[in-house]
């Protein structure tokens, strides 16, 4: 995939799919350490140790319709082509966290692309679904956003209504660019 904000909505696909309630999505930029790291953790029906062991291999998948199956795969390769690193971890019943770690420098390292479009999709298509994103860049405070808490201060307004839409995609693109200086 040509950037990063597509393989999270593409993962993120598995989460809803082994039934999770929450997905965080965990992105952070350490200039210092020349990395970029992506960790997607949910709390769905997680994976039995023997689909675990073969699931960065395109010929494992859940679904029925097709037998390759390349969002995971995918990740860690790009991970890997960077000099980075990826690593999986689930457990049946709890859920599955996986962490991409990508070299910043690498010319290899695809962009972040455009994660509050991606937000937006996850929540237009889930409106119901809990999503947390936090976005730290170094040392400073990082930019959180919680479909929980956004919800909790809208009542009855639900999140795929247009001008939540909106106001949503607003305030992650300004809360990520504020940590780079209003970039």
């Amino acid at each position: 995939m040509r950037e990063l904000s597509l393989h999270v909505l593409d993962l993120a696909q598995n989460s809803l799919t082994a039934n999770a309630s929450r997905l965080d999505i965990l992105i952070a930029v350490d200039h210092k350490a020349d990395t970029l790291s992506i960790t997607l953790r949910d709390d769905g029906k997680g994976m039995a140790p023997e689909f675990l062991k073969n699931v960065t291999s395109p010929f494992t998948t859940t679904r029925t319709t097709r037998k390759v199956g390349l969002g995971i795969p995918m990740f860690k390769v790009n991970a890997e082509l960077t000099g980075g690193s990826f690593d999986i971890e689930s457990k049946v019943g709890v859920g599955t966290r996986m962490t991409a770690v990508f070299i910043l420098s690498s010319i290899d390292r695809p962009p972040l692309g455009d994660m509050p479009a991606t937000m937006v999709s996850l929540i237009v298509s889930n409106p119901k679904f809990h999503f947390h994103l936090e976005y730290t860049v170094d040392d400073q405070e990082p930019f959180a956003f919680d479909t929980e808490e956004i919800q909790a201060v809208l009542g009855p307004v639900p999140l795929d209504a247009p001008e939540v839409v909106s106001w949503i995609e607003g305030y992650i693109r300004e809360g990520m660019d504020a940590l780079h200086g209003g970039a």
